[in-house]
């Protein structure tokens, strides 16, 4: 529902299926990144219907993340099951830290893809979501959301952005994880299929619900699980 709605909240997923799903914590980031890629079509279908996805924003975000996606897959698979339950971890309370802390300032210009600037900060955007994701398996909205709000895009468009981001993050990186053999598809095709019912819910919570609701229970959710995979890590 997070993923269709605010676009942070794929990366809760990971522990739980890990926890949960009895999978180590590479396995289960591989099997969570698989996952959207039908998350990320239907979400795509969803937004683009409403008419709420600027192909200008969506394109050089997903070119970034093409290459950057299979690169950090590859480098999740070298670090210790430790580590990148740490980084995970860290990762999911900077989330929702984030959703608390929304930024001010001189940063805060409206951007449309179209100011002097733009295509390189997008193309930066996407290489930055598409080694994360890979990483962390976390899918790419969780790191391009937040940093295009920063930079001035609007949310609504940042997270329509995120859901084809999804696609491309999504196979980047599970190219990498495909020839390591850390998905789980048995596992996948079942959560799956709740994922996809919850983006459906989600899409049309964004378009209706409170914006500041959404990010609260968001941000509260990803930092309880977050400090909860830390203290089990540590």
């Amino acid at each position: 529902m997070f993923i269709g709605a605010v676009g942070v909240g794929g990366v809760l997923l990971i522990p739980f299926l890990a926890i949960l799903g009895g999978l180590g914590i590479h396995a289960a980031a591989a099997t969570a990144l698989f996952t959207f890629l039908f998350t990320g079509l239907l979400g795509s279908w969803l937004f683009a219907h409403r008419g709420s996805i600027g192909w200008r924003l969506t394109a050089p975000v997903c070119i970034g993340a093409l290459l950057f996606g299979y690169i950090g897959s590859a480098a999740a698979e070298r670090i210790t099951a430790q580590t990148l339950a740490i980084t995970i971890g860290a990762i999911i309370v900077g989330a929702g830290v984030y959703v608390f802390m929304p930024a001010r300032g001189p940063l805060r210009i409206v951007r449309d893809g179209e100011r002097h600037g733009d295509l390189a900060i997008l193309l930066a955007i996407g290489a930055a979501s598409g080694f994360g994701s890979g990483l962390s398996g976390a899918g790419g909205p969780l790191f391009s959301v937040p940093l295009m709000v920063i930079a001035g895009f609007t949310p609504l468009a940042s997270v329509g952005a995120s859901q084809v981001l999804q696609i491309i993050a999504s196979v980047s990186g599970s190219l990498s994880a495909l020839q390591d053999g850390r998905i789980d598809f048995a596992l996948a095709a079942w959560v799956t299929g709740f994922e996809l019912a919850g983006v459906a819910a989600g899409v049309r919570v964004a378009h209706a619900v409170s914006a500041n609701a959404l990010r609260r229970v968001a941000g509260t959710l990803c930092v309880a699980v977050g400090v909860f995979m830390l203290v089990r890590a540590l």
